[in-house]
């Protein structure tokens, strides 16, 4: 029989619906019934007891706020009756002990990627298109409309074969109106170009507003994010554009390349255009002989690989009151089980850590991660306060709308996406993860400056979910779509790979939940599967200034 509650942890006093409840309704939960003083929609809570003013709220077996007034036992918990709390104080208190899950079946499956000569796998062969400074984005609009339309890489054309269609009925003297969206994006007789290079999953290009007019800081920052894309395992080779003046020289970058990775040997094409004869010579000169290169790279093919070489960044945005419940904590057990195989984790997003912070600083493998996790939280969190914001005000409109309503509530769910493994070690934003294991990465919560950092790290894939239904991927990292709940899966199955619904409604545990993950990871890591984010073009990319963004 479905259930309509849950308590998340035995301590909590609160209860989540699980479905949508009815004021008058009478709750039977362990031998206590609970008449609801309000409607309480689906993700949302109400109070196991009576609380007063100052009382903390305990959820997920933490403290995640305090009464604001006095809450009338099975009344609706929501920002108009509490705010706010977390314990500020964490430090590394207890050693951890982990008991891994078991993964007998797993340790002798492979994925088939790209073996790179550092010993690196790409889960996808790119060609990579990077400016050095802003100036130089709309040449790379010319080129990105040369190349992908020509080498079969463009997205859909059925936006195009809309507006002919538009045009054509406008001629026609027909009433435009008349014309369903349906009848707009019929693709029947839509021609798409077979790829002249079968092992060159894609051409990307990294358009950015940065790299001069700012601060230096800001542009030597942009140097290290750049040269991380450049190194990523999923990169083949690269193109840069300069125009010549600016703040971010091609030396700088090139010193941050070999800094990264002194044994960095891609086929990498520079050109400069106040250096060149004409603004066209140059691109043409830069197209041919990115084609040359791609000539080149794409006679590396996939070769089977252990499942210890995947690097996954566990991501999520457009949250809800059943994230927590149902897609991060699939999610999590997805980590645990790479982990154990000796594969690589990437949690990030720290403001979406805060109020979850006792639990990852006790899990930290030495005191060094720890003390760096505390020191880039507090800084990072103080530089929010200085500008009259902080972490607590991370909650959007729409998270508290579905039920996330504190900060604490939104981030110990948010931190169950990286699973129950101990922390091998902490990353501040851009560094490179080295060990197997489970890490801390800082970046903000916001979606793509978030999935910005964590391919800057090194993840080769990248699992995101969602409980409301977020458009975003990444332009070298392969993103996988998770819902929280099936109606997100069904009313936008155009975005969402994977329905963690399932464990809402009783019919999959999280551990089965977590095992289905892993299967299309390894698909998507070979792949035989493109997720939707890569079909779509989703290639989002948004460098952090290291400024307030949460």
């Amino acid at each position: 029989m479905f259930q309509k509650i849950l308590q998340i942890h035995s301590t909590d006093n609160v209860l989540v619906a699980l479905t949508d409840l009815s004021k008058n309704d009478i709750i039977e939960f362990k031998n206590e019934c609970y008449t609801l003083q309000n409607d309480i929609a689906a993700k949302h809570k109400f109070a196991m007891k009576h609380f007063v003013v100052g009382d903390e709220i305990i959820m997920y077996g933490v403290l995640v706020g305090k009464a604001t007034q006095s809450i009338q036992k099975g009344e609706l918990i929501h920002t108009h009756n509490i705010k706010h709390a977390s314990n500020e104080n964490y430090k590394k208190q207890n050693d951890y002990h982990w008991t891994a899950p078991d993964v007998n079946k797993w340790e002798e499956r492979t994925f088939n990627g790209y073996l790179r000569n550092d010993g690196r796998v790409g889960t996808a062969n790119y060609w990579l298109f990077i400016p050095t400074v802003f100036c130089e984005n709309r040449n790379l609009d010319y080129i990105k409309d040369a190349l992908l339309q020509q080498l079969g890489y463009a997205p859909s054309h059925k936006y195009r074969k809309a507006v002919s269609k538009l045009i054509s009925a406008h001629k026609q003297q027909t009433d435009t109106a008349t014309l369903t969206p349906q009848f707009l994006l019929q693709e029947e007789d839509i021609i798409i170009n077979d790829r002249l290079f079968p092992n060159i999953d894609g051409i990307k290009f990294l358009n950015h507003e940065g790299g001069c007019g700012g601060t230096r800081q800001d542009s030597e920052m942009l140097s290290k994010l750049l040269a991380s894309y450049a190194d990523h395992a999923n990169v083949a080779g690269i193109t840069i554009l300069s125009l010549g003046c600016q703040h971010l020289q091609v030396d700088l970058l090139l010193q941050d390349i070999k800094k990264r990775n002194p044994n960095f040997n891609k086929p990498m094409y520079i050109f400069e255009q106040q250096s060149a004869v004409s603004e066209e010579l140059m691109i043409a000169e830069a197209i041919q002989k990115t084609f040359e290169g791609l000539i080149e790279v794409n006679k590396v093919e996939r070769t089977p690989q252990p499942l210890s070489k995947l690097c996954i960044g566990v991501k999520c945005g457009g949250s809800d009151g059943f994230s927590g419940i149902s897609a991060n904590p699939a999610v999590g057990y997805t980590s645990d089980l790479l982990v154990a195989l000796g594969g690589q984790v990437l949690l990030a997003e720290f403001p979406e850590l805060f109020g979850a912070e006792q639990n990852l600083v006790d899990r930290c493998v030495t005191h060094q991660a720890a003390d760096k996790f505390t020191h880039l939280m507090k800084a990072y969190d103080a530089q929010a306060k200085a500008v009259g914001s902080g972490f607590y005000m991370n909650p959007s409109p729409g998270n508290i709308k579905d039920g996330l309503i504190t900060d604490a509530i939104k981030s110990v769910g948010a931190a169950k996406k990286g699973g129950t493994a101990p922390i091998t070690d902490v990353l501040d934003y851009t560094e490179p993860v080295v060990k197997p294991g489970l890490h801390l990465v800082c970046t903000p919560g916001n979606d793509v400056e978030a999935t910005t950092g964590k391919a800057a790290s090194g993840a080769t894939l990248i699992l995101f979910t969602t409980g409301l239904g977020t458009p975003t991927g990444n332009v070298v990292c392969p993103t996988i779509k998770l819902s929280s709940n099936t109606a997100l899966a069904t009313r936008m199955s155009d975005i969402i790979d994977i329905d963690c619904g399932g464990v809402i409604t009783g019919e999959k545990t999280l551990e089965q939940m977590g095992e289905e993950i892993l299967e299309y990871c390894i698909k998507a890591a070979s792949g035989e599967i493109i997720p939707k984010s890569v079909e779509l073009g989703q290639d989002d990319f948004i460098p952090w200034k290291r400024g307030v963004s949460l």
